[in-house]
């Protein structure tokens, strides 16, 4: 892959990490300033909605892992090689998931095999 197009995935990357991190600080802040109800009904509407934001701050989490082990890859200059066979990774794939580790063979070798055993 050439420079130009590393640059533009490192740059991607960074932008969707800081963006996340703001997002994850902010929602942090909202959460602790809004504990106190009075009336039952906010109260469980309050935890109902907390636990959503919590179940996609945990995805937010991992997405943040990928991001980083994409940048490091970068800097290693192991990015856009499949971590299964160390074939290229498409740019079309890279274009769609810039976090990709693995090429649409092997992922999708991969799904299948999540499929059949059911894991």
């Amino acid at each position: 892959m050439n420079n130009d197009k590393l640059q533009y995935f490192e740059d991607l990357l960074k932008t969707w990490l800081n963006d996340l991190m703001r997002h994850a600080d902010e929602e942090i802040v909202r959460i602790r300033e809004s504990d106190y109800f009075p009336d039952s009904l906010d109260r469980a509407s309050f935890d109902s909605e907390r636990s959503f934001q919590l179940r996609i701050r945990n995805r937010e989490s991992v997405l943040i892992k990928k991001i980083k082990t994409s940048l490091q890859d970068i800097e290693e200059g192991l990015y856009g090689i499949c971590k299964n066979c160390d074939g290229k990774i498409s740019l079309k794939r890279l274009e769609a998931r810039p976090v990709a580790q693995h090429c649409i063979r092997c992922k999708t070798a991969m799904e299948q095999m999540e499929k059949f055993t059911g894991t």
